[in-house]
């Protein structure tokens, strides 16, 4: 093998061939040649026996409410035990961390950094510029780059990066080679938050996805509510050491933490299913991850053209997506509630005190972290995405409305500014949502967040100086921003409806079925991983709904079967502990 082949094999996992280490190996199969039969043979170490239906017991069942595997059999407890310390883990890590190398440069800034540089004009603003720039210029490419490269590369190559970057803001010694730093920061950063969510949109089942997904997202609120506790130790015990001020220890610690968890990255990302090269996986387990994929119909990547990525555009998907997601990044007023606490009042004297003002908030944090988890679980159960999406707006909508109003009494007031903090926290269904419905195209998942981070981004840089300017807080009469704001959270509402709508009409259209997952696939392959022997489906007993309007009759081994016209998809309830004991258990009923 040449020089030329290895590093072929070694950064790109969309490959023409798939390495398999035996003929029986399905990931080297057409997915028309599989049997349930032989599935269930051939994972027999990896697959619990559906024979002796596993029962956990009084403790399993309790910490079950809170997390799935605890409610697994053996073997697939261990399995998902396996990919949740390594997959989810790195990104909690790594989304953290990121949050904390983004945000020290305001706490650095009033630490002590203005005053040594003399950053006494509009520094800060441009800093914060710069970063946006970079991450608008860098999100798209990064999704394209992870197209060809192995995520196992390019993400924890591009957080050493990144750390190394901010480490160097300690030896600046003026404002210009910062603007320069920031502006490459927020380019490596870009591909974190997309890249890691493709990454656990790819390896997680519908009844595993979202908490997983909440999680993830979650980790900017546990960030932004440690971070200042972090920074605040690291000055105060470091300041002046070895002749670094404060500030200076900011960015070297940060960079510090970093590094560990980048070199994680290389270790505990298993890049994709079909062609993942995890070492904490056995060859069998890496098999079986892709056939447990498949199953629910979770399609492999493709190899990215320039004819694919302008097809993405020409559909409805990208449009019905973007939409719901940029007006939600769009529409964020958590960060006003410490301008109103500020501007309060008893006679002269301030109302809150300076620590109170910066603690008040952080109760949100709190908030947004149990009610996030409470609703991705409940989701997870229930198998619908799109109703908490919604219950979520709606809860910024009421905050909103009511701050729009104003003149209300003050604890409800104090209630209006919390509301967006319980609406915000669920939005990481969005990523689980869009990473199912279209679970066919993997590229088109990672490029979204990423197109509608770009456009955030832009609309950030103006709309709040326009409908909030600082001079007006807290009411912002002049702006109307929280009038504005509640128009397009409805408009938000709006847009996750016409999601659904565009989705159950393509599914409509396509002939598609829904299976028991709750997500839609091809005819023809629901059938043929939902057939075992030859036996005909039984609609009912195996979860197939057609949602068709014409009759589809396929033939396995000769037999005819059908899926009745008109009968609408239903929810997944009791499907929170799919295993795939589970699946052969009902295909052999």
């Amino acid at each position: 093998m040449g020089f030329k082949d290895r590093c072929n094999r070694f950064l790109y996992w969309v490959q023409p061939n798939v390495t398999v280490t035996s003929p029986e190996d399905f990931r080297g199969r057409d997915v028309n040649t599989w049997d349930m039969e032989e599935i269930k043979v051939r994972f027999a170490d990896l697959i619990d026996d559906e024979e002796h239906e596993y029962q956990p017991n009084a403790l399993q069942r309790t910490l079950g409410q809170a997390w799935d595997t605890f409610r697994l059999p053996p073997k697939q407890r261990r399995f998902m035990q396996k990919l949740d310390a390594n997959i989810l883990l790195y990104a909690l890590l790594s989304f953290f961390i990121k949050t904390l190398d983004n945000s020290n440069i305001s706490n650095a800034y009033v630490s002590g950094m203005r005053e040594d540089l003399n950053l006494y004009g509009n520094e800060r603003n441009l800093f914060t510029t710069l970063f946006n720039c970079g991450y608008l210029i860098g999100a798209i490419p990064s999704q394209v780059i992870l197209n060809r490269v192995r995520p196992s590369v390019w993400i924890p190559t591009c957080e050493f990066i990144w750390s190394g970057l901010v480490m160097a803001i300690a030896g600046c010694n003026s404002a210009r080679p910062i603007y320069g730093i920031r502006f490459m920061i927020g380019f490596f950063e870009s591909v974190a938050y997309p890249g890691l969510a493709l990454v656990l949109g790819s390896w997680y089942r519908p009844s595993e996805l979202a908490k997983r997904m909440e999680l993830y997202d979650a980790a900017w609120a546990i960030a932004s509510m440690f971070s200042g506790y972090i920074q605040a130790g690291v000055y105060s015990s470091m300041n002046g050491l070895a002749g670094f001020a404060g500030w200076q220890w900011l960015f070297i610690i940060d960079g510090i933490i970093s590094f560990p968890i980048a070199w994680l990255g290389y270790y505990s990302i298993p890049d994709f299913p079909k062609n993942n090269h995890s070492l904490y996986l056995s060859e069998l387990e890496r098999e079986y991850s892709y056939v447990r994929m498949e199953l629910v119909g979770r399609k492999a990547p493709k190899k990215l053209t320039f004819r694919r990525f302008i097809d993405m555009f020409r559909s409805w998907r990208p449009y019905a997506f973007l939409l719901p997601w940029c007006l939600f990044n769009i529409n964020d007023t958590t960060g006003y509630f410490t301008l109103w606490l500020d501007s309060l009042k008893i006679g002269s004297l301030r109302r809150f005190t300076v620590q109170q003002v910066n603690l008040i908030p952080t109760g949100g944090y709190a908030i947004s972290l149990v009610v996030g988890y409470l609703s991705a679980n409940i989701s997870d159960r229930v198998g619908h995405r799109w109703a908490f999406i919604i219950h979520a707006a709606s809860w910024c909508f009421l905050g909103n409305l009511l701050l729009a109003i104003w003149d209300i009494p003050y604890g409800l007031k104090f209630f209006a500014f919390f509301c967006p903090d319980i609406g915000y926290s669920s939005w990481g269904m969005m990523l689980a949502w869009s990473a199912e419905v279209f679970q066919d195209d993997t590229e088109l998942r990672g490029m979204l967040p990423a197109v509608g981070s770009t456009i955030s981004y832009a609309i950030n840089a103006w709309l709040p100086n326009v409908i909030f300017p600082t001079e007006h807080a807290p009411q912002y009469k002049t702006g109307k921003g929280y009038q504005i704001i509640s128009g397009l959270l409805v408009l938000e509402i709006l847009g996750v409806l016409f999601m659904l709508f565009m989705w159950k009409r393509e599914v409509r259209l396509k002939g598609r079925v829904i299976n028991k997952y709750g997500l839609a696939v091809d005819a023809e392959e629901a059938i043929i991983l939902n057939t075992v022997g030859g036996e005909t489906i039984q609609q009912q007993e195996k979860g197939l709904y057609a949602i068709s309007t014409r009759e589809i009759h396929e033939s396995s081994e000769g037999k005819s079967v059908e899926i009745l016209d008109g009968v609408e998809p239903v929810s997944m309830k009791g499907s929170d502990s799919d295993s795939d004991a589970d699946v052969i258990k009902q295909e052999k009923m």
